[in-house]
């Protein structure tokens, strides 16, 4: 009977200890978030460009709206995602988007705006938030924590896994790292640097950088690159930024 109680007491103790960390990661995203321009994100219009096309989005009480506008060759071509899915017009007349293209153009067109509002969708009903431990980086103290989707509303890229480096008194994301699995696969580092904040909303350029071997832990990022062990890709940036109040949406 005794060692029956022990284990149920052992029981209540690690469940008790998992909630509290649970209600730990999500008091630091709800800060970050916060931070970042908290309910500011649900009521403005983000409109910025970014390698030559233009983006904007609203969000209103659970309706979004993703537009991206490419000028081209066959003119003005104006793709939009919302929660019926995804339409385009060329040149401003409708046209039919083939069913083998609907989810590559939906997932450049979401991934360019997740991107650009982190960390607002941290909180999204689909995603799975775990504080896997704690890091230094050049000096500075963060949060680690890990990011996974659920597949019931988590999109095409559910498997995708995330990793982010919240600072510990700043509480921002610093530093985020994630695993894809599309076009076979690949690792990326991203450094943030040129935090500015539009009209109540705080952005972020990047550094991007690539682990070559598909293998490394997300959790060794940050090590290897304090080490130079990451290739620098790319540059992240967003221009011409502009965040306007919304009341309607969609």
């Amino acid at each position: 009977m005794k060692k029956f109680l022990f284990l149920v007491g052992l029981l209540f103790l690690v469940s008790s200890a998992t909630v509290a960390v649970q209600d730990n990661v999500q008091q630091i995203v709800d800060k970050t978030i916060e931070n970042a321009g908290g309910t500011k994100f649900d009521n403005s219009s983000i409109r910025f460009s970014f390698r030559g096309k233009e983006y904007r989005s609203v969000r209103s009480n659970g309706k979004y709206q993703l537009e991206r506008v490419v000028f081209g060759d066959n003119g003005m071509t104006h793709d939009i995602l919302n929660n019926q899915g995804l339409s385009r017009s060329i040149e401003s007349c409708r046209v039919k988007v083939v069913d083998s293209m609907v989810t590559k153009i939906s997932d450049g067109v979401n991934s360019v705006h997740y991107f650009a509002n982190l960390p607002y969708g941290l909180n999204a009903p689909a995603v799975n938030k775990e504080l896997v431990g704690e890091s230094k980086i050049n000096g500075s103290s963060y949060y680690e924590i890990k990011v996974t989707f659920d597949q019931e509303g988590g999109g095409t890229d559910y498997e995708d896994q995330f990793m982010y480096w919240i600072h510990k008194e700043n509480f921002t994301i610093d530093y985020l790292a994630y695993k894809y699995a599309v076009d076979g696969g690949g690792i990326r580092f991203r450094e943030a640097y040129n935090a500015r904040v539009v009209n109540g909303i705080r952005f972020v350029d990047y550094n991007n950088y690539k682990a070559s071997n598909l293998s490394t832990p997300l959790s060794n990022l940050d090590s290897m690159f304090v080490n130079d062990q990451l290739k620098l890709l790319s540059k992240i940036e967003l221009d011409d930024i502009y965040v306007y109040e919304e009341h309607n949406c969609c």
